[in-house]
């Protein structure tokens, strides 16, 4: 403890309110990271100061009541925006996410009660020292997440910690203490409470955690909840000798084998989500014709649900629908399809989410294998075909609409002509040969 060196516009905040007179401490998440090593993201303060008392011994910066009603200012001190919380406890939560109300109380023991996971319901004092009231400090030596008294009690007074309990496993790589696993998995329609806005911010960071293959295996009836469409996939026999787990095995663990990112973590949970729907049984062996299209329509649909942006949801169709695509090609012959198809900020994600999917197959080696020759491939036909796409061409619309072509469909049909001839090397891509080239215009 006596080796953290807090930032200075912190301790300067601290330092303030003890001269003040008040008491004032770090608490939550800060005090867990500096405990575990990590330097955190952002520091919470909490104080027997009252709000308007806050306000006071900061009149000379710039401090926004950001949640009154809750005892919370923020102190802008640059590069931090310092959340200051009056020790409180909650009232009762009749929306299932915030108290209706709160009592302002002196005892920081109090206001640590209020709080979800022991891990943190800590606070730091550089004056008093550690405050650890549940057991928090001992739980993160075990990395055990346990909640602060009945876990019912507190995932009904907020159903989104039910969440975040998913994403400290996923991320810190903490189990969980039976009991609060059993309350998150009994609780979990709960969640039906909280804005789609704040169940995806949670659940992409949990997506990104290191632990997140274990996590979707031991809490399969959360995710089911988020996303009904996995549930058939529990248990399901591919009956495919390139399989050699049921399918949500399989998915867990493709999540698990993509980077980090959460485009690529979000694509890997929906790539094969259609797979049940679409089985049929021929020749000996399952099949799944058309899944990747309707997965691709499936993760649409929860995305525009999630209420996530654009980019990312248009970005996760287009790789869910596509990363089968190639995986049948001779890779030279794959390779100029793939890039006239996939925009290029896609390619390498999409390789990937191949990548992945390959090392959760029967042989992983061979899979594995395939996929990095695609990539060579695609390597090998970049460096050497400058022009992919209709905007490297020569030419343009406007050009054809000049040599007398009409405004239309005839326009890019002979545009994606040109680039074809070109890419396969009959045409080169200069301006004078490929206008020489072009048909004549059907007026």
């Amino acid at each position: 403890m006596n080796g953290w060196t807090l930032p200075a516009e912190v301790s300067d905040a601290l330092d303030a309110l003890e001269r003040a007179g008040f008491a004032a401490y770090l608490a939550g998440g800060c005090v867990r990271d500096l405990l575990r090593g990590v330097p955190p993201h952002d520091y919470d303060l909490t104080t027997d100061a009252l709000p308007e008392q806050t306000r006071a011994v900061f009149s000379d910066r710039r401090v926004l009541p950001t949640g009154l009603k809750h005892g919370t200012v923020t102190l802008l001190a640059d590069p931090y925006a310092l959340e200051i919380t009056t020790f409180r406890t909650d009232g009762t939560y009749t929306d299932g996410r915030r108290p209706d109300s709160v009592t302002f109380t002196r005892s920081i023991g109090e206001d640590l009660r209020r709080r979800d996971f022991t891990v943190n319901a800590m606070a730091y004092s550089p004056v008093r020292g550690l405050v650890d009231p549940f057991g928090g400090r001992a739980d993160l030596q075990k990395k055990l997440l346990r909640c602060v008294g009945d876990p019912s009690e507190r995932f009904r007074e907020d159903a989104l910690r039910i969440l975040r309990g998913a994403r400290f496993a996923s991320c810190l790589g903490f189990s969980v203490e039976p009991a609060t696993a059993r309350a998150m998995e009994a609780l979990t329609p709960r969640l039906s409470l909280v804005s789609a806005e704040r169940i995806t911010a949670e659940l992409l960071k949990l997506l990104c955690g290191e632990d997140v293959g274990r996590v979707l295996d031991e809490f399969r009836e959360l995710f089911a909840f988020l996303l009904p469409e996995l549930r058939p996939c529990f248990g399901f026999d591919q009956q495919n000798r390139h399989h050699c787990f049921d399918v949500y095995t399989h998915i867990f663990r493709v999540v698990s084998a993509v980077p980090p990112e959460p485009l690529l973590r979000v694509a890997a949970l929906f790539h094969d989500v259609a797979k049940p729907a679409c089985f049929v049984f021929r020749d000996g062996r399952g099949h799944f014709p058309e899944h990747a299209e309707r997965s691709a329509e499936i993760a649409g649909a929860t995305l525009r649900r999630w209420r996530t942006e654009k980019r990312l949801r248009e970005d996760v169709c287009t790789l869910v629908r596509l990363h089968d695509r190639w995986l049948k090609r001779e890779p030279a012959s794959a390779a100029p399809e793939l890039l006239a198809e996939v925009p290029p900020h896609l390619v390498d994600p999409l390789l990937s989410l191949m990548e992945a999917d390959a090392t959760a197959k029967a042989d992983p080696d061979s899979a594995v294998a395939q996929v990095r020759a695609l990539r060579d491939a695609v390597a090998a036909f970049s460096a050497s075909h400058p022009c992919l796409t209709l905007h490297d061409l020569a030419v343009n619309g406007d050009d054809l609409l000049s040599r007398g072509f009409p405004p239309g469909p005839a326009v890019g049909d002979e545009l994606r002509s040109l680039l074809d001839r070109v890419r396969a090397g009959d045409l080169p891509n200069h301006r004078d040969a490929l206008l020489h080239a072009l048909k004549n215009p059907k007026k």
